[in-house]
């Protein structure tokens, strides 16, 4: 997964951008950013982005998966970020040891604490929220991207099979996370009010903010592949949830050779909101 990890984020570096520079406005001009976290980085796309954006800051990479923290670092090299880009490897959120922890125990502190698509995956959501906080110094601000909406890569109607295949497809990605939660060690339910669940974790200036990648067709081949595999893993999942005839449907859309695919019409685009939910920590 690591190289359609990496094939993500980049198509997302314009929205990752206006990310960064929307969180370095929520901290305020008067605000020293000395060191900022990236928790549940991957293979560093945003680590990156973050370390262009606070060019003052030492910027850490954490994730549990070593290979992912390698990426980072290599990336940060060809960028000439190599400096002021570090890599820890921890297992979340057991491994972070927050609630402000001195520089030689677990992760903490910073001023900025970044997780994307990290805490869905973790059983405990709100724990791992008050973990995080515990991360940032007084005045820092905790930025979690969460929630959202779905893509939007194909028109309703395609020429094939029946139309709304995509909003199906919806309903098959909402059953497999569904899933996912379920099996979660310590899988916690939680009604997955972001800014309410912020104010829990004893943050405050609580709100929330969305970018949208707006990619028209006809869309260029990095998209493309990056379509395809995430529609590859769908179909993968989909097999006992959709009809016969919309799977015949999907194997078309993944046949690189059918002038109906996904590889080569030329009415795929890409429509992908991203929503952002902060929170700052006060001082004692």
């Amino acid at each position: 997964m690591a190289a359609h990890l990496e094939s993500n984020g980049e198509l997302q570096l314009p929205v990752l951008r206006l990310t960064a520079a929307r969180l370095r406005e929520l901290l305020g001009p008067d605000r020293e950013v000395r060191r900022v976290l990236d928790i549940g980085s991957g293979p560093g796309v945003m680590t990156c982005v973050l370390a262009e954006e606070f060019a003052g800051a030492e910027v850490v990479a954490v994730d549990g998966t070593p290979g992912l923290l390698d990426r980072t670092l290599a990336r940060a090299e060809r960028l000439g970020l190599g400096s002021r880009v570090s890599a820890r490897h921890a297992e979340l959120p057991g491994g972070l040891d927050g609630d402000g922890a001195p520089e030689g125990g677990g992760v903490g502190p910073a001023d900025l604490v970044w997780s994307s698509k990290t805490v869905h995956h973790l059983g405990d959501q709100q724990g791992a929220l008050n973990a995080l906080a515990g991360l940032l110094r007084p005045g820092g601000l905790l930025a979690v991207a969460e929630g959202g909406l779905p893509m939007r890569f194909l028109p309703r109607d395609i020429g094939i099979g029946r139309p709304g295949l995509q909003a199906r497809l919806d309903a098959v990605h909402e059953h497999w996370f569904d899933l996912m939660r379920a099996e979660l060690p310590g899988s916690t339910p939680v009604v997955e009010d972001w800014p309410a669940m912020l104010g829990r974790a004893g943050l405050s200036g609580t709100g929330g903010f969305t970018f949208l990648l707006d990619l028209p067709a006809p869309l260029g081949d990095p998209a493309r592949a990056f379509l395809h595999a995430y529609l590859t893993r769908l179909r993968e999942a989909a097999s006992e949830l959709l009809d016969a005839a919309d799977l015949r449907t999907l194997d078309v859309l993944l046949d690189p050779a059918a002038p109906e695919g996904l590889l080569l019409r030329p009415d795929v685009f890409l429509l992908w909101a991203t929503t952002v939910f902060t929170g700052v920590r006060l001082p004692r």
